[in-house]
């Protein structure tokens, strides 16, 4: 993953109805400060702190976010609601619940009437909304296309040599490696 200084001013916001749900959104501020992208990370709940989120997001644009990346279980109303109230990019990260298992959140983001988009990534799938936001804002960051081509091949390449190992080793001395480590 590429290693690189991270701008001061944020550009993306993480924010999550709960601080229970940081574990799931902490890959992707991860990947964002692995990509040099300062993020502002935030509790605001739809229910709790209706006006705090309202003020928030109605704010975003003149703060100079240019994504939100919302996390939440259950009703998952904050990746919606946060849509609602601006023009700036809004994904949805599903947080895998005890009772449904982030079914309920993922079809409660994935639902959005017409008019009000949310993308929308897995249950649990923070890296890939870390991601995400990347590509987002690479549309308009040449330097951020390049670090997002590295980051493919490293992928690439990660798989290549666990083919390679897999030939190697065969499926038997291959499955010990992986439970040994």
């Amino acid at each position: 993953m590429p290693s690189a200084e991270i701008q001061t001013k944020p550009l993306v916001a993480v924010v999550m109805g709960s601080d229970s749900d940081l574990p799931t959104l902490e890959p992707a501020i991860k990947v964002l400060n692995d990509f040099g992208v300062a993020a502002e990370v935030r509790v605001l709940s739809a229910h709790r702190t209706p006006l705090e989120m309202v003020e928030f997001a109605q704010m975003a644009i003149s703060n100079g976010l240019k994504v939100i990346i919302a996390g939440a279980g259950g009703a998952a109303h904050l990746p919606g609601m946060l849509a609602s109230l601006t023009t700036i990019p809004v994904i949805g990260v599903p947080i895998q619940s005890k009772s449904l298992s982030g079914v309920d959140s993922m079809l409660s983001i994935l639902q959005m009437p017409s008019g009000i988009p949310v993308a929308t990534v897995a249950i649990g799938g923070g890296l890939n909304a870390g991601l995400l936001a990347t590509q987002i804002l690479g549309i308009s960051d040449e330097k951020m296309q390049v670090k997002l081509s590295n980051y493919r091949k490293e992928l690439h390449d990660q798989v290549v040599a666990k083919d390679q190992s897999l030939i190697d080793l065969g499926t038997k001395d291959y499955l010990k490696a992986m439970f040994n480590k």
